[in-house]
């Protein structure tokens, strides 16, 4: 079986490709193609996957290439894990953002919108290539904005591209943790909302929802990421668990001021440290592998550290610095080619599931998995203040894509406008000007 990895010069394909070694059953990968537009970079990860490989029976083989056409065909399974503009992009995107006064984070308000312009018209085209190179591929959607990006392939590959996000599993998982629950994965999850902006509202058991017990006990509400990051009593209040990325909304003021008094924004972070990574590989005899590893334990270790910072939080939790995205894929992956049916927490189209949306909108909701794909499961309607948001930010994504489509410089302006974060139509304005002047991505702006 082919995977193709669109992106596959990123930092975070070996965690890909490890978790590939561990499967040993039938049905399995075989010959795994890094497809990336940066020769430099999928060449030092190509160095990483080898030594992953040492001594590895039947590792998948791998071969890279910059020519996406080629990367395409033939494919089983397409994973898009695409940064349009690379890092660079990413701390632009918070710089402009910021010098705004407004929230510049890579999914969330006016940096999610320029990162949302920026790639769709090349998703958008992947997703054509796919439908004519390899029409029986299934496309699994890593890239951010996930669910935007996700809802602008379906156009053209309709339920066969499936988006993943690592953000509700690991929030599951911590809630499982604290509840003393030996095997997170006979839970069910109730999570509902859209990529970035869900909640929890229970977590069953053996038929018996957890969470009014969790929502019941301070100390025990207290003593995990979100309950540090929210705080008790706004958890308390909302009577559900929000994905973290919801502390942009709910403290969003706080956020702003901590990531404008911050020594570097997460891109430039990101920027600087990778850009490290990389020239380390290419220029030392040091093992890649291990240069990997110590990278990514900083990575991690310093995620959302200006949201703990502003919320006293504290350091991360050991537990949950061990990532998580490459086992959503594989899992959904397995599931569609074995037929080995399961239920996770993917962004798919709505066909009916949230009533105040239509049932081309992605959101993201538990789904039961098998070979024919994902099929979104029933969920009771979100309370008003979740309705509120969640209409909103995805009235937004529609002025995204249709900016992208018709290249109309007054609908991303709308967009920026009337997101919640943004709030100004002036700000909307010069949002759009200061991306449009250090992205040459939004030069088909008119």
């Amino acid at each position: 079986m082919k995977l193709t990895i669109l992106g596959g010069g990123g930092f975070r394909v070996p965690l890909v490709y490890g978790a590939l070694l561990t499967d040993r059953a039938e049905g399995r990968v075989t010959h795994v193609v890094l497809h990336d537009l940066d020769g430099q970079r999928l060449s030092a990860v190509t160095r990483v996957l080898a030594e992953q490989a040492a001594g590895v029976p039947d590792a998948p083989a791998v071969t890279a290439t910059t020519d996406l056409d080629e990367a395409l065909r033939g494919a089983d399974f397409v994973f898009s894990a695409i940064r349009v503009g690379g890092l660079e992009g990413r701390a632009n995107d918070e710089r402009v953002a910021l010098a705004q006064g407004v929230l510049g984070q890579e999914t969330v308000g006016a940096g999610g919108i320029a990162y949302g312009l920026r790639t769709v018209p090349v998703a958008v085209d992947i997703a054509q290539r796919v439908a004519r190179l390899a029409p029986d591929a299934w496309v699994i959607n890593f890239t951010n904005p996930a669910g935007l990006v996700t809802e602008a392939m379906s156009r053209h590959l309709g339920d066969r591209v499936i988006g993943i996000c690592d953000s509700p599993v690991g929030l599951g998982r911590r809630i499982a943790r604290v509840l003393g629950v030996k095997n997170p994965g006979e839970a069910w999850i109730d999570y509902v909302g859209l990529n970035h902006l869900g909640w929890v509202r229970g977590l069953r058991v053996a038929g018996r929802d957890e969470i009014p017990r969790l929502l019941a006990d301070p100390d025990l509400l207290g003593s995990f990421e979100e309950g540090k990051l929210f705080g008790v009593d706004w958890l308390q209040s909302l009577g559900a668990i929000p994905n973290e990325y919801l502390h942009y909304y709910y403290f969003n003021r706080e956020a702003v001021r901590a990531y404008q008094q911050a020594e570097k924004t997460r891109g430039a972070f990101l920027a600087d440290q990778q850009a490290h990574f990389y020239r380390e590989v290419e220029q030392s005899n040091a093992s890649a592998l291990e240069v990997w590893d110590r990278t990514r334990a900083e990575r991690e270790a310093t995620y959302m550290s200006e949201n703990r910072e502003t919320a006293g939080a504290g350091e991360r939790d050991a537990d949950d610095l061990s990532g998580g995205y490459e086992k959503v894929a594989l899992a959904l992956m397995r599931a569609i080619a074995r037929d080995e049916r399961t239920t996770l927490i993917l962004n798919v189209r709505n066909q009916g599931t949230l009533s105040v949306l239509d049932s081309e909108a992605v959101i993201e909701v538990p789904c039961l998995v098998d070979a024919n794909g994902a099929h979104p499961v029933a969920v009771a309607p979100l309370p008003d203040h979740a309705t509120g948001l969640v209409c909103s930010v995805k009235a937004v994504e529609r002025e995204v894509l249709a900016a992208a489509e018709s290249g109309s410089r007054s609908t991303a302006v709308k967009a920026f406008a009337l997101h919640p974060l943004v709030d100004s139509v002036n700000v909307a304005r010069r949002l759009v000007e200061g991306y449009s002047s250090v992205h040459p991505g939004l030069a088909y702006l008119k």
